[in-house]
Parts: structure tokens; C-alpha cells; sequence
């Protein structure tokens, strides 16, 4: 087991890296109030990993309540949401009940927005089973469901107890689950930690190949990365929006395709590919650096190409990110592979022609 720290004064937390860790109920229990948690899983991940989890707290005296949700992101939703405040309420759960996300960045979104408006607020542990949770969603705080009209747009900064990142659950992990999660991972490399793109480029066959070595490295590397990002900038004022490579291109897509048609790593990895485009169109990146990045996303079995939707739908869509501030948008661009900039100032033109320039 490897252990991180994310450095937040009286709420900082571990993050526990390794095989069987969701079995230890010893890296559960000092975070809990009383001997009482309340488990938010899904349909998929519930059969899998529920009763491991239950029976360990059960064994160390912890009384144990459980959701299970649907699966997929077309389910983020307050209707949803509601079904975990249901379980709450009608089990009686109280504001020292610790909430417990099993599952993905779904459950893990949905799970800590419960949790921080619940009776306004009641403990929350992490215990991510995909990739990209392992990896990114599932430090730092972030918790949203989606809107209609856009991805993310309605949560809350809430931090987790401790964070549990089993690896031995991606062994049951779908490989379009595992190459989505790679989005994420390849994702640091670009915008803070060269040396790590260097590393995936000679070794991402070992981590699709789900070498335990190399998986368990690509995850530690990755969480390094975000703690160090959220210890700095909890509530993303400046350096933590750079994190959102990608994203605000990725989350027009994962809208208006229908959330759940495309993952959200897929997503995010061809929005990567727009703003390298509109990086080199700003003269930041050489032809030859975003081929690079182009072919690492390939090795990875990830899109390169956004779907066909009109420039005009992407560019509405994008309007509603919520790194639009008085009414410009800021987007995450590249000044090289392993720095990233906040830009402002990128014409409607030029991110209309690096869109249509990166869609199939």
C-alpha cells in the first residue's frame, strides 16, 4: 500500500493506494464519528464489491445502510440524488453517519453532493473502483449532478475523510473504463509533469496491458499531481482550473451527444485534441508536439475526434462552462507539453476553426 497526504490544514486526508485496501476496515474506522456509515454504490459495482466492504465494517462493530443507485451518467440527476436522501432519511440517519461512495466519478460526484447538504453536512469517505476515479475524481472535492444544459453545473467543494483506491477492482474494469480513465492520467503529464508524459509514451501498453506495477504507479503519479494541485487552489480560484484540459470542449460533447453516449475520459480526451489544436493555432505548440499528443491518445485506444455536432452547438454549449467569467471564456490551452495557461483571449473564430478542425 502506498499513502498520499492532500495537505488542507485540519481537513487534510490520506489517500491509500493499493490491492485489498477496500477489506481494511482499520483505514476506515478512526475516520468515523460513531460506529455508523451509510454506503452509496450502483447496480454494477454493488455485486462486485458491496459485501466485502459491509462485511469488513460489520466485523470491526460498524452498523451498515446501503443505496444502490443506477449506473451510467444519464442517472446523475437530482431524481437520482433523491433516492439517496430517501435511504437517509428513512433509515435515520444522522449528521455524524458517515457517507461511503463505492463506485466511479458517478457515484463519487453524487455521493459527496448528499453529503455536503444533508442536515448541511455529514462525514464522506472515497472508495473509488474505476480508473478515472482512482486517478482524479476522486480527490479533491469536487461534487456535482448534471443539468440539461450542462455538466457539472450544480454541487459543491466538499472534501472527503480519506480516500481508498483499491487497485485490485480494476481487474473488473471494462477496457473502455480503464482507456477512459487514461484521459485523466495523460491529462497531469500535459499540463504539469512532462516527465510522466515521457513515461506514458514508453509504457502505456504495460497499463493497458493492466500491469500492477505500472497501473499502480500511473495512479500514485496522478494523485501526487491533484494533491499537490488542491492543497494549493481548494476552490479552484487560479492554478486547480488548469486541471480542466480538455473539459470545457469535453463536457459540450458529453451534453449535447447525451450524458452516458460518450464517457467522460473520451470526451475529455478529444476535447485535449481541440485545445492542442487551438494552442498551435495561438503559435504554443509545434505540429510535431501536438502529433505527440495525438499519438499518445491513440496508443491509449482514446478518440482524437470530437463528434460532428455544428461549431455553433459546441461553442453554445461551451458558453455555459463554468470557467466563464463575466461573460468571457477562459479555456485551459497549452504553452508546451507540461505547461498549461489560463487564456482569455482566443477569438470565436479560431475556437470555431480548432473545433471543426478536430471533428469526425
Amino acid at each position: 500500500m502506498r499513502t498520499l497526504n492532500v495537505a488542507l490544514g485540519d481537513r487534510a486526508y490520506p489517500i491509500h493506494i493499493g490491492p485489498g485496501v477496500l477489506d481494511d476496515a482499520g483505514l476506515i474506522r478512526p475516520f468515523l464519528r460513531t460506529a455508523r456509515v451509510a454506503i452509496v454504490t450502483n447496480d454494477v459495482v454493488g455485486p462486485l464489491y458491496l459485501a466485502r466492504l459491509q462485511r469488513a465494517l460489520e466485523a470491526d462493530g460498524v452498523r451498515v445502510d446501503v443505496v444502490t443507485l443506477p449506473d451510467g451518467e444519464s442517472h446523475k440527476n437530482w431524481q437520482t440524488l433523491n433516492l439517496v436522501f430517501d435511504m437517509l432519511l428513512a433509515t435515520r440517519c444522522e449528521r455524524s453517519t458517515t457517507l461511503i461512495a463505492l463506485g466511479g466519478g458517478v457515484v463519487g460526484d453524487m455521493a459527496g453532493f448528499a453529503a455536503a447538504t444533508y442536515q448541511r453536512g455529514m462525514p464522506f469517505i472515497q472508495v473509488p473502483t474505476t480508473l478515472l476515479s482512482q486517478v482524479d475524481s476522486s480527490v479533491g472535492g469536487k461534487t456535482a449532478i448534471n443539468h440539461p444544459l450542462g455538466k457539472n453545473m450544480i454541487g459543491a467543494f466538499y472534501q472527503p475523510r480519506v480516500v481508498l483506491a483499491d487497485t485490485a477492482t480494476l481487474d473488473t474494469l471494462p477496457d473502455r473504463e480503464l482507456k477512459a480513465g487514461l484521459a485523466e492520467v495523460i491529462k497531469y503529464g500535459l499540463i504539469r509533469d512532462p516527465a510522466l508524459f515521457d513515461w506514458l509514451e514508453a509504457h502505456i501498453e504495460r497499463v493497458l496491458a493492466r500491469e500492477p506495477e505500472a497501473l499502480a504507479f500511473a495512479i500514485e503519479r496522478s494523485c501526487a499531481n491533484k494533491a499537490e494541485v488542491v492543497a494549493a487552489d481548494e476552490t479552484e480560484q487560479g492554478e486547480r482550473a488548469l486541471l480542466n484540459l480538455g473539459h470545457t470542449f469535453g463536457h459540450a460533447i458529453e451534453t449535447g451527444m447525451g450524458y452516458g453516449n460518450w464517457l467522460h475520459g473520451e470526451a475529455v480526451a478529444a476535447g485535449t485534441m481541440m485545445a492542442a489544436e487551438l494552442s498551435r493555432r495561438l503559435g504554443w505548440l509545434t505540429a510535431a508536439e501536438v502529433a505527440r499528443i495525438e499519438a499518445l491518445h491513440v496508443r491509449a485506444g482514446l478518440p482524437v475526434l470530437g463528434p460532428p455536432l455544428p461549431v455553433a452547438t459546441y461553442l453554445e454549449l461551451m458558453a455555459n462552462d463554468k470557467k466563464v467569467e463575466e461573460g468571457r471564456l477562459r479555456l485551459v490551452l497549452l504553452r508546451s507539453i507540461g505547461k498549461a495557461v489560463l487564456h482569455a483571449g482566443a477569438a470565436p473564430d479560431l475556437i470555431g476553426a480548432s473545433i471543426e478542425a478536430r471533428c469526425g
